[in-house]
Order: structure tokens, then sequence, then C-alpha cells
């Protein structure tokens, strides 16, 4: 900037007065060389336009990306806040942008438990996000627009090359929602592949379905939250439909994607012994008895401070519900103590412990080739 104002103060001053941020502000690729990348409030680095829209009437577009299927009017931007209408065409903005990193997270984190377990994911996201959940943990970087949040300039070639060094085996697109930078996670995933890392998603599935087709040719695994199972749920808590999930979740099946799911259970919201029982059967008939379902604990966040945590009680009746209704792989999370029957992996032809877990540490694996140890039984997943 000239004329004595700073780039800081420059963004400042746009950020308080609503005035629109440039694409091209660029940061110094050198400043990647040396190990870690280097970050700044507020900076969008690449202008990438957009996949999946079609152009209207004066000048504005229809993102067809997920089933919000946003109408955007010129110098707007859809209800996710990452990509914008500039003159008739739709743009992504958060492209190499990324605002939150992982540079060594284990995979059972996720969670996926049957995909290489004990490796590590080097794992990215950006601001934004198609959903707007009360319980979000990550909602200061999902609720937010790129240009609020410190972001890195971290193009798909330094994320591949910085995963490499970590020497991590994945790369892990999470912690907001991947959907919204899709061309990035793109990019990334189909170089990560050609340099034989496996990347995985962590979405919320709320995704339309040729954006999905596509996503699945170059990516490994898919982990979906299916965070109720009524459309009031969906509705009043996510501000999402939960039919599109589900379409989303049949789609992976047909495709013959590995994926896992994730229920997080909030106590008076969605931990109806009825509801799960009622998931659980639409698991198994729909995706069949072998895909892992994981129950997480809800801690209070964002805008449900006010309801409490769950109780291990709850925690582990829907459990014994999915166990009863035929689901052959369920695990629980974020209960204590670590090490509890509900995170192994059994066998659901002998019944024994396939691989135990304390936490994000694999203490015994006894798999054999995709293949119980004990019995041969196949045991399906990704693990090598």
């Amino acid at each position: 900037m000239s004329d004595g104002i700073s780039r800081r103060t420059f963004l400042r001053t746009c950020l308080a007065t609503g005035c629109a941020l440039p694409l091209a502000l660029r940061m110094d690729r050198t400043a990647l060389a040396d190990g870690e990348p280097r970050a700044e409030y507020g900076r969008l680095f690449y202008e990438k336009e957009a996949r999946f829209w079609d152009r209207g009437d004066r000048n504005s577009v229809t993102c067809s990306l997920c089933p919000r299927g946003c109408t955007v009017a010129e110098g707007e931007r859809g209800f996710c806040g990452v990509r914008e209408n500039r003159k008739g065409k739709y743009y992504a903005l958060a492209w190499g942008s990324a605002c939150a990193i992982g540079p060594d997270d284990p995979i059972e984190k996720k969670p996926f438990y049957h995909v290489v377990p004990g490796e590590r994911a080097y794992s990215i996201a950006t601001a934004g996000c198609n959903m707007s959940c009360k319980f979000c943990q990550n909602w200061n970087i999902s609720q937010a627009r790129p240009e609020q949040t410190r972001n890195y300039d971290l193009p798909p070639d330094s994320v591949v090359e910085f995963a490499k060094k970590s020497g991590c085996k994945l790369v892990a697109f999470t912690y907001t929602e991947p959907i919204v930078f899709y061309e990035y996670m793109y990019d990334t995933a189909k170089l990560a592949a050609e340099k034989k890392l496996k990347p995985v998603v962590v979405s919320n599935g709320f995704i339309s379905e040729e954006p999905m087709k596509e996503l699945c040719k170059v990516v490994a695994a898919v982990k979906i939250d299916l965070k109720g199972f009524t459309e009031d749920f969906y509705k009043n808590v996510t501000s999402a439909r939960l039919k599109p999930v589900l379409d989303t979740l049949v789609l992976l099946k047909k495709l013959g994607m590995w994926f896992e799911i994730v229920n997080l259970l909030i106590p008076t919201l969605n931990d109806k012994a009825d509801d799960i029982r009622a998931m659980c059967r639409w698991i198994k008939k729909e995706l069949g008895p072998d895909v892992p379902l994981h129950f997480s604990a809800f801690h209070p966040m964002h805008k449900l401070n006010n309801l409490p945590r769950t109780p291990d009680k709850t925690m582990f009746a829907a459990y014994d519900v999915a166990r009863a209704e035929g689901l052959n792989y369920v695990y629980v999370g974020n209960v204590a103590p670590a090490g509890h029957k509900a995170e192994h992996t059994y066998c659901p032809k002998c019944g024994k412990t396939v691989i135990e877990r304390r936490a994000y540490v694999i203490r015994q694996n006894n798999l054999k080739d995709g293949r119980c140890g004990f019995c041969e039984n196949p045991i399906p997943g990704l693990w090598s």
C-alpha cells in the first residue's frame, strides 16, 4: 500500500466499512520454503472461478453445488459466504487460502476407524459452511468469511509438499465444511492421490449429486455427519434439510465409496431412543450392516451452552440399540475413560477384538490382509 497506509490498516478499514476485498492480494510464496506456511489476517490469495453454477438474468448466477441452490445477485455471495458473483461470473474466494492446519492429526480423530489405523493426516480447512449448526465446535471459522480469518497461502502443491515432509500418509479436508471450498479440495485431492497420499473428506453431506460424483473420483474415503434423523432437527438446529444428506449416503453406497457415519447425540434434541432406532434401521436397510457408525458425545458449545454434555448412559444406550439393530461396527467417542469396549473393532463372525484402541492410539491390530486374524473373516475398510 502507498501514502502511508499499511496493508493491515487497509484490511481493517475494508472489514469495518463493508468494502469488497480484491482477490489479487498475494503473499510471497518463498515464505513457504522453510517449513511452516506464513499467515496473515484477512488475506485472499487466488482468483478461481467456481464450478457448478449457471448464469441467470441481469448478471445473477445460480449455484448448483449444494441443495440450497442459491441465486446470487451481482456483487453478492451465497449462503456459505465463500462464493461470490462478480459481473456475472461465480468465484470461489478461498482457493489456496487455508485458515486452519492440522499437520499431524491421527486419522482416528476424524473419526475414521476403518481407514489405515494409526496413520496421520495433514488436515486443512478454509472459512465458511453451508449449514449454521447451533452446536458447531469450530463456529469461529465455519461461520466466518475468508477475509475475517487468519489465512495461510497454501495452494494444492504446498499442501502435498508439507504433508509428505511431515510424514503423513493422508490429506484430510475437515474442521469446517469442505463442500464450500470444493475447487480447492478437488484440486488438492487430485494432486495428493497422484503423489500416493490418501485424500479423505469430513463433510456434512449437504451436497448435490453431480459434485459428489466428481469428488468421489479423486478421494479415498468420506465421513458424513448425520446430525439427526428428523427434518425438524435439521431445520431448527442446522438450518438445512435431512433428505439431501440421506441421498448423499445412498449415492456413496451406490458408487462403492468407503464412508463412515458420525451421529452427535445432543440432550433433548436428537437423543430419543426411537429416533436412534429408526436411524439405525434405515442405515442397515439402505446402506448395509457394515457401514461404521460413530456416536459422539455433545459438549456445551456455540449457541447451545444451555444444554448439558451428553451423559455416558445415553451414549452406551445408543451403542446397544445400534448393535441390537444389526449394525456390525458401532463406536462411541468423547466418553471417558478411554479404552472402553465401544472404541474397539470386533469381528462380527467370531466376536474377537480385531483392533483395540485407546482414544487415538492403536493398542492392538489383529488384521491380516483386511481379514480377522483369528477366523479370516473379511473386515471392510481401507487398511493399507
